[in-house]
This record gives structure tokens, sequence and C-alpha cells, in this order.
């Protein structure tokens, strides 16, 4: 029976260390899911048991007679701890059915609802019988709890095998189905048995009835132990990246189970030596594993610097290599994802200066944010902010950002470079092209304008004969209207290709709510042949803008021209100007078919058109004028129940 006291006592003592590393683990990695949540709480059941058994096995050991309030405490702590056991058990199990299959089923809530109701039981029934006479080991076969807490306990384990067994049939790789195997095959014995220990254990000597007894106490160190090792070796449920924590918990267990020990051997010693000796001999021994563990402690601080350094080495190559493509928002982007998913982080944010303030992230299970400011060797360019799913984090997770806060601006600045040099090469090819193009159309407009204009004269001088028939007369009012349009074709295509000036025409004052009444005054006439409504929404007081007449009036005409050609005949413009603040508002809305998805991105491309006679210019054109006097186009479709588009122009106000 001694034998079976100092395992006790050894296993209550490793119990209780392994359950309080677990907690103190999960809890410093917490995330707002309920797998967590419940696992913390399991394993501090598990502490609360073994360090009351420990507590009343050391009482009984030291005292003749132990005093009624330690064991009274004791008790208390071992109740706390399995009572609330099995229905953990089961929840937990639950909850990570939830995390990985996503939803809480009926019949998983029934299940959950279903252990936690004994509790109403052994709350008020069965706990006070445990203080009549102040056992700890109250699991004993012959007890007044033992036989329906173990068939409570049977049924929880035979739940948790058959979460195991569903966990096993969906691992996701060989290892995480070796790990659940081997939890069903220890839930699925020790099930066996604590209903053979406890139900029929009277049918055995008491001393084999101890040992059983024994063995169900001391089983919770398997699957604790194995959950710690694929915590740490393999990151289970993203507990195990803190090796920080890990090293200063693990310390910390050592230097209190040494001191343990120590406190053990001066009791064994007592009558040969002195307690003060005995301690004194124990503390100097461990002078002799300094070296050695001085070795040990620096190779593995040493890998876990390599480790770390090398995660961060490829992040920033990574980065790096976002950062070539030259697109800041999607390097901005492509970061705050990376950082987040290496780091194991709740939000990661990237705020740059003098780009636009983006809304924060709601992340409500999030700690305190940490803000890294970017700093070049001038100036600081950003703020790198990081909340973990822990009140705090960590401590390498700290140095980790600390090194990518001083990287990044070098990342961020490339990029910006790589970006100019690309948008600077487009606008070199742009304005290859368009010199190409202008060529061309001076070409055109050399060898077809002169012949047009000469053919219009002949034929306008036609039609002022009197005797002409109605017939070709007709004719030649096409010829006349078809001389017009190619004009305005070679006119369209002239401007396209003339570079943007900004210099003389920035410095004009425009009259923009007159111009837009004489356009549209001149293009209603167009507008009543296509039988379309055209309205102009004005306010009485005239506004002007900075730019030039023409480019304006190029500007609104074209997004009007279009917005008629577009429309079935009875359809409708709205033309609408309107100044907000210290911007003028231009919005042209058509009540037409719409923009098609698949065209939606080459609108403005020059040259692309589904009208049949159309050119492909016109909002090429309105991109190029509104390039010449500052000014923006945004456009959206369908406006109103699927149909619709409107186009908006926005422009700087000249006070």
């Amino acid at each position: 029976m001694m034998a079976l006291v100092y395992i006790r006592l050894v296993g209550f003592a490793a119990g209780t260390l392994v359950h309080l590393f677990l907690a103190i683990l999960v809890a410093g990695y917490r995330r707002p899911r309920t797998v967590e949540r419940v696992l913390f709480f399991l394993a501090l059941a598990l502490f609360l048991f073994y360090a009351g058994a420990l507590l009343a096995l050391n009482a009984q050991l030291y005292y003749p007679d132990p005093p009624t309030a330690t064991l009274a405490f004791a008790v208390v702590l071992v109740a706390l701890g399995l009572g609330f056991l099995p229905p953990l058990l089961v929840h937990l199990h639950a909850a990570y059915e939830h995390t990985s299959g996503g939803a809480w089923p009926v019949w998983l809530q029934a299940v959950v609802w279903a252990a936690y109701l004994p509790l109403a039981y052994f709350a008020p029934v069965a706990s006070p019988r445990l203080f009549e006479s102040l056992r700890f080991e109250f699991l004993q076969p012959g007890s007044g709890v033992g036989f329906s807490y173990s068939l409570w306990l049977g049924a929880a384990l035979f739940a948790c095998v058959i979460f195991q067994r569903r966990f096993q049939r969906r691992a996701a790789d060989k290892r995480q189905q070796q790990f659940h195997g081997a939890l069903m095959i220890f839930f699925g014995t020790t099930c066996a048995l604590v209903i053979y220990t406890y139900c029929l254990g009277r049918l055995h000597a008491p001393a084999w009835s101890a040992a059983l007894a024994t063995a169900v106490m001391l089983a919770a160190l398997v699957p604790s132990s194995l959950l710690g090792y694929f915590m740490l070796r393999f990151n289970f449920l993203e507990i195990g990246g803190q090796r920080n924590l890990v090293y200063a918990v693990s310390a910390a267990f050592l230097a209190l189970l040494y001191l343990s020990v120590v406190r053990r051997v001066e009791t064994w010693l007592e009558p040969a030596l002195p307690p003060d000796a005995t301690a004194s001999i124990l503390l100097f021994v461990l002078v002799v594993f300094f070296e050695p563990l001085q070795r040990r402690v620096g190779r593995a601080l040493r890998h876990t610097f390599e480790r770390q350094v090398g995660r961060l080495q490829r992040l920033g190559s990574e980065l790096q290599r976002e950062a070539h493509r030259g697109d800041l928002a999607r390097l901005v982007e492509f970061l705050e994802s990376r950082i987040r998913q290496e780091l194991e982080l709740a939000v990661v944010r990237l705020w740059l200066r003098g780009r636009p303030a983006r809304e924060e992230a709601r992340v409500p299970a999030a700690g305190r944010p940490v803000r890294f400011p970017l700093r070049t060797a001038d100036d600081e360019i950003g703020v790198l902010e990081a909340r973990a799913y822990a009140a705090r984090i960590s401590g390498e997770t700290y140095a980790a950002l600390q090194f990518l806060a001083e990287q990044l601006p070098a990342v961020i600045n490339l990029c910006r470079l790589i970006e100019e040099k690309l948008k600077l090469e487009r606008e070199l090819a742009e304005r290859e092209r368009l010199a190409l193009v202008g060529q061309m159309a001076a070409s055109i407009s050399h060898n077809l304008k002169n012949p047009l204009g000469s053919m219009k004269t002949l034929v306008e001088l036609q039609l002022e004969n009197p005797e002409l028939p109605s017939s070709m007369r007709k004719d030649l009012e096409l010829v006349v209207t078809e001389i017009d349009r190619l004009s305005l074709k070679l006119g369209q295509l002239l401007r396209y290709a003339q570079p943007p000036v900004r210099s003389a025409a920035g410095q004009e004052r425009v009259a923009a709510v007159a111009l837009a009444d004489h356009l549209v005054a001149l293009l209603s006439r167009q507008a009543e042949r296509r039988n379309v409504r055209l309205v102009l929404e004005r306010g009485e007081r005239e506004t002007f803008v900075r730019g030039s007449e023409e480019a304006l009036s190029d500007v609104l005409s074209n997004l009007v021209v279009n917005a008629i050609e577009v429309l079935p005949q009875g359809g409708s413009v709205h033309v609408r100007v309107e100044r907000r603040n210290s911007i003028l508002v231009l919005e042209v809305t058509d009540d037409g078919p719409g923009i098609p998805p698949v065209l939606r991105s080459k609108i403005f491309e020059p040259f692309f058109t589904t009208k049949p006679s159309g050119t492909g210019l016109g909002l090429a054109i309105v991109e190029r004028r509104l390039a010449e006097i500052e000014g923006r186009i945004s456009w959206e479709s369908p406006v109103e129940d699927g149909h619709g588009t409107r186009f908006t122009v926005t422009l700087p106000v000249a006070e």
C-alpha cells in the first residue's frame, strides 16, 4: 500500500503541474472560440482535483490527525474538479465538433445539456456527503458518491469515444488520425476501467481495488500530456506557437518541483541531518548541472531564434516579391494578411501617410492594439497596428513585429518606386501611341477633310438650286448630314491625339452653369430627333471652375451625346449641375439598359465601342480632358431597377 501512496504522491504532483501548465498555456493564447474556453476550464477542473488530492495526501502523511480545515479545503477542491469533469469533457468535444463542422446542430446542443444535467443532483444531494467523513478518496468502492458518479463519468467517456471516432474519420492528415485514434482508445479503456472499478469493485480485494482506483485517478495525465505534446510539437489548435511562455512556465514548474523534492528529502534525512543542512547540500548540487543546463538551454534558445529569424526572412522575401509588382494597394492587403496569418494575430492594419483612411476592422474579442511606427531616415511614413486574440501580444510576437516595422519602410518605398516606374512607362507608351495616332490623324485630316469640305460645298450649291427635284434634295441633304458626321469623327480623332495640356488651361475660370445651359440647348434638337427627353437641373447661382471652356464642353457634350445615342426611343437623359462645398458635381444619368458586366472594364479604352457608327473615343476624350483640368470621373450602372447609367464628374471650384 505504501507503494501506491508514493505513486499517488508523484502522480498528483505531476497532474497538478501538467494541468496548471495547460491552463496557463491556453489562457495566454485564448481565441474567441468556445473550444479554447472549454479547454481552459477543463484543465482548471483537473488542476483543482489533483491539487486537492495532493493536499489531502500530504496532510495525511505529515499529520497523525490531519486538521479538519485542511481536509475540508481539499475536499472542496476535489469536489469542484470532479464535479465539472464529465460535462466539460463532453462540452470540449462538442465545441471541437462545432469548430471543425462550423455549426451547432440541435443534437449537439442536446448532448451538451444532457452532460450538465447531473450537476443538479450532485451539487445539492451528493456533494454534502463528502464532508461527513472528509474523505478525499470518495471514489473508492462502497462510498456514497462512487457508484452514481461512475455512471455519469462513464457515460461522458463513452460520448468522448464516439466524438473521437468522428474526428478520426475527418482528420486532414495521418498525424491527426493517429492523435484522435490514440485518444479514442484511451477514452474507451478508461470508460471500461471506471465502470469495472467503481461498479464492480466490491468483488475484489481492497488492495486490488485501490490499485485500479489509483490507475483511474492518474489516467488524466495521459491525454493531457499527449495534448500538450501536440500543442508544442505540431502547434495543435494554434496554441503552441508562443515558445517564450512555454520556456518560462516550464522553468517555473521545474523550480517548484525541485523545491518540493528538497522538502521531501529533508523529511527523509531529518533523523541523520538537520533540515537546513540537507536543503543547502541539495541546492549546491545544482551548481554541477549549471554548465550542461546552460548548453542545453542555449541550444534550445538558438534553435528558437533561428526558427523565428527564418520565418521572418521567408516573410520578408514574400513581401519583397510582392513589392516588385509595383501595386501599393495590393501590397498593403497582402502584407496585412500574411503578417496576421504568420504571427497568428487577430487584426493587422497598415496605415500609410498620404493614403485615404480605411474603416477599422471589427474584432470584438481582440485585445488592445499595439502600434509600431514605420520610420525612414527622414520621416515617419506610416504605422503598423496589431491586435492579438489574447489580452496582450506575447514577447516573441512583439519582437517579430518590431523587426518587421524596421524592414517595412524599405519594402514600401521599393513598391512605390516600382509603381512610379511602371506608371511612367505606361505614360511613355501612351505618349508614343498617341504620337502614332496623331500622325495618322494628321494624315487622315490632310487627305480627307479638304475633300470632304469641297464635297459639302458642291452639295450645298446644288441644294440652293430651286429647280432641284425634291427626291434628289432629300438625298443631298442626307449627304450633307453624313459629311458633317464624318467631319465630327475626324475632329474627335484629332482632339484625342493632342497631348494633355495643363499649364494655361488650369488658370482659366469657366462659368459651368452657363456652359451647361448652352450645351443642353444645342443638343436638345439631336435628342428630339431620336425621340429622347433631355432635362437639365441646375442651381440659380453661377459656379466657376478652374479649367478651359473647350475642355469642359468636350466633357459634357461627349457624355450627353453618348447617353442620347445609347437610348431607345422614349428614353430620357437627366443632366444635373450642383455645387457641393468646394467642388462642382456634373451628373449625366440615363434610363437605358445599362453597361453589361463584361464591358465595364473597357468603357474608357480608346477605340472601344458597341455602336455600329461609333469611334470609341467619346469616353477616352472625356478622361483625357478631365486630366487637363484636374477633374475626376466615376460611374455606376445599373442605377435603379437594373437599368440606367450615371456618370459623375467632379471639378474644383474657382473661388
